[in-house]
């Protein structure tokens, strides 16, 4: 979890966050890591950029809609 103690991580929110409930990412060395913003002190996960621009891809393409 040094990511989430670290000075110089910046987290960020999306703009369409609006309950406080949110993820935030932050781009870290190349990698993407995303938090839950309820728990900051919670778990990281990270994603290389190839992941997580498929994931991107994927989530503009409706991939993950509901049906």
């Amino acid at each position: 979890m040094e990511l989430v103690a670290s000075p110089s991580v910046v987290w960020r929110k999306s703009s369409r966050c609006d309950a406080g409930h949110c993820v935030e990412m932050s781009r870290v060395n190349g990698t993407f890591a995303l938090r839950d913003s309820v728990h900051p002190e919670g778990p990281v996960l990270e994603f290389e950029a190839s992941v997580w621009s498929d994931f991107l891809a994927g989530t503009r393409a409706g991939e993950f809609d509901l049906r």
